[in-house]
């Protein structure tokens, strides 16, 4: 056995096959859930593995995920990677214009789609050449045209295709691919060998201790070790986030959670019910409501068992923390940092905010770096995060992007990531942000994410996004786009410049602030810096 996907998951279901692994509550106030043991997910990816192989699908072909959250979508999930296809996922909010690029760009040939997509996919699908296979999740709504071919149904695909295994040698370097649409531009698809992300991404089996040896190791801790972890990845599972979390969960041989959609009541109500240990989201985005629900209408919820929840994608302000911390103060709050391309870097430290900034303990294998030299910055200066060893092997149909960001020094390969920070005497990195989102004013240099920190910290201060608008004299302004909370005193534009002052320079104050009634963000709670450019700029309303 390898460091693949396939076999690690499989040893895992042949070690604890009668424990339970996943738990699927659909719409809230449906009452409608399923529940399945290792043994029957992988009996259910068994068929659908043998159904796509039967149509000629095999190793190294790219099979879509455009699905909601779902046991469909794990199954999916390992379906492809037990007949060493490559997993592709896909952005359900995305339109036509956009699904065809994307189709396109990662040379799908099949797709496993939720009916609720069907006009999309009808749409889009005759605009590609290799797209050749549908298996459809559900029934379509009426009149919604069909597609072309006409999509298999799942329950059919399963019904023709065998329980049992019988599937060919698989390896460490078989491929998943992560698309990753980011803060700005078109989405990259983030292309990895198994073994590189099982270390990177998961851990190695082992997060928050020492990761695995060797392969076998992973069952054998398994059958050492107990059952009564609950994992609850609370945003889309075609983000990278909630997949990795669910994987984590499933090479620890413990249990997932998973909700169709996030609603914040529904997911206090399930830490309850199904007493979670351990909870992942995004950023304030996701946080944030819990708040406001567990101090409202679901105030008394039963969260003792939560042991941690943790944030990548998006940093947790210190305002929420503190709030979250009051009410559920026997859980951990961890401010992760990582991405589509590293996998997990570090966390924050405790004196984290807007004060000192995004300060991180990050692990041996990450570094502050010259973007141009490659070396490793002095104390203080400002360079670009990077990463070494298990990183991917690059952008999928992007070698420009994938030179610009990959490269190898000193006997490693390496990733450059966007980000930019400092790192101290002491090791500790401080993020300043993303390099592409800076502002320039007056030859300043301003990071977003260090103003929109100060903004939350406001506690009429729902959420906030900051972008740079043209000036005249100084090339660049600061302004930001703020939504207040429901029911907030009146705060006005030198209102929220007096609270900054106490936080910023005066460079990085906001000279615009845009009221809005809700900022946009994506599923998974990440920033959409486009459109807060286009309101802040009056070419979009607010």
């Amino acid at each position: 056995m390898e460091y693949n996907l396939a076999d690690l998951f499989e040893s895992i279901v042949d070690t604890v096959p009668d424990r339970e692994a996943l738990v699927y509550l659909d719409h809230p106030g449906t009452g409608a859930e399923r529940r399945l043991t290792y043994a029957q997910l992988d009996r259910a990816a068994n068929r659908l593995a043998h159904h796509l192989g039967d149509q000629g699908i095999g190793p190294g072909d790219h099979v879509g995920l455009h699905l909601y959250n779902g046991v469909e979508y794990l199954q999916a999930v390992y379906a492809c990677l037990k007949i060493r296809a490559v997993p592709v996922n896909v952005n359900y909010r995305y339109v036509e214009e956009e699904l065809v690029y994307l189709y396109r760009d990662a040379d799908l040939v099949a797709l496993v789609f939720d009916a609720e997509f069907t006009e999309r996919v009808a749409a889009a699908q005759p605009q590609t050449t290799k797209l050749r296979h549908l298996v459809r999740v559900g029934a379509p709504p009426p009149g919604a045209p069909e597609p072309q071919p006409a999509p298999v149904p799942l329950a059919d695909a399963e019904a023709a295709g065998s329980p049992e295994r019988g599937f060919g040698p698989r390896s460490a370097g078989d491929r998943i691919v992560i698309y990753t649409g980011g803060t700005t531009g078109m989405p990259k698809g983030v292309v990895w060998r198994h073994e590189d992300i099982f270390f990177s991404g998961m851990g190695g089996g082992a997060p928050t201790g020492e990761p695995v040896e060797r392969p076998a190791e992973l069952a054998e801790r398994v059958a050492a070790g107990g059952d009564g972890l609950v994992f609850f990845p609370t945003p889309p599972l075609m983000h990278g986030t909630s997949t990795l979390t669910a994987f984590i969960a499933f090479h620890f041989g413990q249990k997932v959670v998973i909700h169709r959609k996030y609603v914040p009541e529904e997911v206090l109500r399930t830490i309850e019910r199904e007493r979670v240990t351990s909870v992942s989201l995004v950023g304030d985005a996701m946080l944030r409501p819990l708040v406001d629900a567990l101090g409202g209408p679901l105030k008394g919820t039963d969260c003792s068992s939560l042991f941690s929840v943790s944030s990548s994608g998006a940093i947790l302000s210190e305002t929420v923390r503190a709030e979250f911390g009051a009410l559920v103060p026997n859980a951990m709050l961890l401010n992760n940092f990582g991405s589509s391309e590293s996998g997990f870097n570090g966390t924050a430290t405790d004196d984290s905010g807007p004060e000192r900034g995004f300060r991180l303990n990050v692990n041996s294998r990450t570094a502050v770096v010259d973007p141009v030299t490659y070396e490793p910055v002095a104390v203080g200066e400002p360079g670009r995060i990077a990463l070494r060893g298990h990183v991917p092997l690059g952008y999928y149909n992007d070698p420009v992007k994938t030179a610009e960001t990959f490269f190898e020094a000193h006997g490693d390969r390496w990733v450059l990531l966007g980000d930019m920070a400092t790192v101290d005497e002491r090791g500790v990195v401080t993020v300043l942000g993303r390099g592409s989102q800076c502002i320039n004013s007056g030859g300043e240099k301003v990071y977003p994410e260090e103003v929109e920190q100060a903004l939350k910290a406001h506690p009429d201060v729902y959420d906030a996004l900051v972008a740079g608008v043209p000036d005249e004299r100084w090339g660049h302004r600061v302004a930001a786009v703020v939504q207040l909370r429901d029911g907030a005193d009146v705060l006005d534009v030198p209102g929220i410049q007096a609270h900054c002052r106490t936080r910023l320079a005066g460079y990085k104050i906001p000279r615009d602030v845009v009221f809005t009634d809700r900022i946009q963000r994506s599923p998974s709670g990440k920033a959409d810096y486009r459109w807060a450019k286009a309101v802040v700029s009056g070419e979009r309303g607010a």
